[in-house]
């Protein structure tokens, strides 16, 4: 089994584990081993699962002012988790393909392999809940077949991910491509770099 697929069954164990009891209150109970890729992939599907549903309930047009604040600080937060996983995970690649000399004339990916692992991620979780659509029994049929050929440009979508995925690493392996890693230096959390933050600590 390569990377990409591994990671994708992962993504999708994690998925049907959250939907054990649905809930954005549940804590992760991770089935892989310490120090592990397989540990690090599950935990960062299950902040994009949780974050989905948050993102879920945010939109629901009658909830109370008070309750979307809070939830927005949560989703915030979340991403901020989000990103810090994404770069640990490409923290992970870099001391993988340490010894790898790249060649002369190597390129530079327009987006790192964590990157693209993210987008695997987030896949997972439109083909879960697309299928869930295309299959719902209380649609009507218009709505069905319209979300089963949104699927099926998923599950496309989802080969050609994985095949670049496995390209880009294979690429890296043999010194084609040089992989470079930038933070993403995230601004809106840090007090000390979001004016409105900054600001009312001075007053």
């Amino acid at each position: 089994m390569n990377f990409t697929d591994t990671a994708w069954k992962i993504f999708n164990q994690s998925i049907e584990d959250y939907h054990v009891l649905d809930s954005v209150e549940t804590s992760v109970k991770n089935p892989f081993e310490s120090d592990t890729l397989e540990r690090i992939l599950y935990a960062k599907n299950w902040i994009d699962t949780v974050q989905w549903h948050l993102e879920d309930i945010i939109r629901d047009e009658n909830i109370d002012p008070v309750e979307a604040l809070q939830l927005k600080r949560t989703i915030d937060s979340s991403n901020q988790k989000r990103t810090d996983l994404v770069e640990f995970i490409d923290s992970w690649f870099l001391d993988k393909y340490k010894n790898i000399t790249p060649k002369s004339d190597a390129k530079i990916n327009t987006e790192t392999p964590a990157w693209a692992v993210d987008r695997l991620s987030i896949l997972a979780l439109k083909v879960y809940h697309m299928s869930l659509e295309a299959n719902r029994e209380s649609a009507s049929e218009e709505h069905r077949l319209n979300c089963q050929a949104k699927l099926n440009v998923l599950l496309t979508q989802k080969e050609d991910l994985s095949t670049s995925i496995i390209q880009l690493l294979t690429d890296i392996e043999n010194g084609d491509v040089k992989m470079k890693v930038y933070k993403q230096m995230k601004m809106y959390n840090d007090e000390s770099l979001n004016p409105i933050l900054y600001q009312k600590e001075q007053k």
